[in-house]
């Protein structure tokens, strides 16, 4: 039996090859050598049993001792010629098995082989049997190895495909969701594309907020969606360009309920109808269309809610232009716990610095290249800013009526507001405080009306054709140069204060004024080089304490030494926001720093903590961590009260105290208590407190 089965296992293998390459292989034929091992190990079963009566192999004495036959190397010449026609098919056809399979053909062939070449010096121990054993035995395990990897592989593929079959679901999602929303849109041309943009920023409130991924996705395709109760609103109403006092509201709010009929459909994604119903509703309970309040709302919607309204305040509408970022910033900071949820408010608030930051700063100005005014100011242009590098404006100018027939010019508007634009009803005046400093001609004196003095002298060049106006500022003066042909003259202009912009506009009467271009010259205007005609405007001449005053004009362009911080330290002074302060956030900061020599942006400065009066922080990555906090006090009055009184000036007490790494700041102010605690700060540095702001004057500052 031991030598029947030896070449028996010899022909099972061979099977086993034939059904490997066959079916495994997709071989179309079974290789000729396979046909020769497989009748060779017919004849070695036949010999096995032949050998058995003849005793060709082996025989037993009459003790039953085994001896060897005269015919016994007969017997090994199956298991080793017969594997060696095997192993050349395997090696021809290598790239049919896997690694795991080919491994344990070679083993299942090569072992035995070198055992039955020991076999013919050993005697009494059947070790070819023996590792034939080992070898299916682990031809077993290699297999089984094989085929769960096979399974792993499919289930792999399978995996893939359904994810491949996901994402094109969500790919015809999302065309159609979009498609939908821009068939929605073509009602009116200027939210066209707004339902992306609040898709967008809704995603990265959501991601800001540590949402996952398939919430964030859920966030996107709700916001995509939640304006499609426009549908259902007449157009009459939707494009009414008139007063907006005067709109339809009722109309308007029934979009919610339109949007979450159509979309309740869906009954896969309920969110979707949720974000269409309830982003309307605000924090404070005073939305539509049930009112609810805070938490009641779904979160998505509050996500939604801060989304929507940024993109609608940075739009273009009918009855008005598109905000700037600032005024949606101090909306959101205002309306924090009123219209929208704080910490979404915050995220959002978070975000618009952000992407302020990464603007470009020194995007060119284009004013329209060409402009008709028939009556005076009929048309003027988008404001050019006047800054410290200067600036050279060109134009030709085309009078409409004959000489003699009417009086024809250019002139110029400068001017201030928050569009760059100039304005001239009551309503967009207020809406982008515009402030108008003064009209100029080039051929006879200028208006002043919001400037503090204009100063105008006769040129000395005059422009060979054609206009030109060279336009420079240094702090609160701005200079032009005015040429046009045969005449020239230079225009100081003193604006109210250094926090004022300024911007020039292109005008006339009677006259059409093409090819408008602007360029800078590369030059740089230094301080003083503008002649000063009026003493600039100080709100700090009183009596000082133990800190020098401080005006700040600008954002941070002043700020007072710093106060080192050992222990407990109390820091006193009185504040109030220059009368051209607009925003909440013109008002105090307070730095905490490391330094060198104790100053603000001093030698090895590194700065832990940034805090506004109004209830922020800058939001900047820090060297240390900042647990910072605002709380409004049942003393708040509201917005608008605390930034009557910063106006007016208050007093402001800050607490400081410094524990080992840690330093700890209390302040309270007008019902606003501000609290933060920077950790992790290196205790050999010394640690200071610095007072400045944004269109501020600090004064009478104590330490107490």
């Amino acid at each position: 039996m031991v030598f029947f089965l030896t070449s028996g296992i010899v022909f099972g293998f061979n099977l086993y090859l034939v059904d490997l390459l066959r079916v495994e292989g997709k071989l179309p034929a079974t290789p000729r050598r396979l046909y020769v091992t497989g009748m060779l190990a017919v004849v070695g079963l036949i010999m096995a049993v032949i050998s058995a009566f003849t005793g060709l192999y082996y025989t037993f004495d009459a003790a039953n001792v085994y001896h060897r036959g005269p015919g016994f190397l007969i017997a090994y010449l199956i298991p080793v010629f017969c594997p060696l026609l095997q192993f050349s098919v395997v090696l021809q056809y290598k790239k049919h098995f896997s690694k795991l399979i080919f491994i344990s053909l070679v083993l299942y062939i090569f072992v035995p082989i070198v055992c039955g070449l020991i076999q013919i010096k050993t005697y009494g121990i059947s070790i070819v049997n023996m590792s034939m054993v080992a070898v299916s035995v682990s031809l077993y395990i290699f297999m089984y190895l094989d085929l769960n990897d096979t399974v792993i592989r499919a289930h792999e593929i399978e995996v893939e495909t359904m994810k491949g079959e996901q994402e094109r679901m969500l790919r015809l999602f999302d065309q159609t969701a979009t498609a939908f929303v821009s068939a929605v849109e073509k009602k009116d041309d200027f939210t066209k594309g707004n339902a992306i943009r609040i898709a967008d920023y809704a995603r990265r409130v959501a991601k800001y907020a540590g949402r996952s991924e398939e919430e964030c996705d859920k966030v996107y395709y709700a916001a995509l969606l939640h304006d499609v109760g426009l549908i259902g609103v007449p157009d009459s109403v939707i494009k009414n360009e008139g007063d907006p006092d005067k709109w339809d509201y009722e109309a308007m709010r029934k979009k919610p309920l339109i949007g979450d009929e159509i979309l309740s459909s869906i009954t896969e994604y309920p969110y979707l109808r949720e974000g269409a119903r309830y982003s309307h509703e605000r924090y404070n309970g005073t939305g539509y269309p049930e009112g609810l309040k805070g938490e009641e709302i779904p979160e998505i919607a509050r996500i939604i809610a801060v989304a929507d309204a940024y993109v609608t305040m940075t739009t273009k509408k009918h009855y008005r232009d598109a905000k700037p970022d600032f005024v949606a910033r101090e909306t959101f900071i205002k309306e924090s716990g009123e219209s929208f949820d704080p910490v979404f408010a915050e995220i959002m608030v978070r975000i618009i610095d952000r992407d302020s930051n990464e603007k470009p700063k020194d995007q060119p100005l284009e004013p329209e290249p060409e402009i008709t005014c028939k009556g005076y100011r009929q048309a003027v242009t988008t404001g050019i800013a006047a800054e410290e590098k200067e600036k050279r404006i060109r134009f030709s100018f085309e009078p409409l009526v004959e000489k003699g027939q009417g009086f024809a010019a250019p002139s110029l508007v400068v001017f201030d507001s928050y569009d760059a634009r100039c304005h001239d009803d009551e309503k967009t005046i207020s809406a982008y405080h515009y402030l108008e400093y003064a009209e100029l001609w080039f051929d006879k004196p200028g208006i002043v009306s919001g400037a503090r003095k204009i100063e105008e002298t006769k040129g000395k060049d005059a422009a060979k054709k054609g206009y030109e106006i060279l336009l420079s500022r240094s702090k609160d003066h701005i200079k032009l140069l005015l040429s046009a042909p045969n005449q020239s003259k230079e225009v100081i202009l003193a604006l109210p204060s250094i926090s004022k912009s300024a911007y020039v506009g292109l005008t006339g009467e009677n006259c059409r004024l093409t090819d408008i271009k602007v360029e800078t010259t590369g030059k740089v205007t230094e301080t003083g080089e503008i002649k000063r005609i009026i003493k600039p405007v100080s709100y700090i001449e009183h009596l000082e304490s133990d800190l020098p005053n401080v005006q700040v004009d600008t954002w941070r362009s002043a700020s007072t030494e710093g106060i080192e911080i050992k222990g407990k330290v109390r820091v006193g002074f009185h504040t109030m926001s220059l009368p051209g302060a607009e925003l909440i956030w013109h008002c105090p900061y307070l730095v905490l720093f490391t330094s060198e020599d104790g100053k603000v942006r001093g030698e090895n400065y590194v700065e832990y903590q940034m805090i506004k009066l109004n209830g922020e922080d800058d939001g900047a990555d820090k060297p240390c961590e900042n647990r910072f906090s605002t709380r409004k006090e049942a003393d708040f009055a509201g917005w608008e009260s605390w930034m009557k009184q910063n106006l007016e000036g208050m007093d402001c007490e800050v607490d400081v105290e410094r524990k080992g790494d840690k330093v700890l700041l209390r302040t309270e102010n007008l019902g606003l208590r501000i609290e933060n605690i920077t950790t992790g700060i290196d205790q050999t540095k010394k640690v200071y407190l610095a007072l400045t702001g944004d269109q501020v004057a600090l004064t009478d500052i104590r330490i107490l």
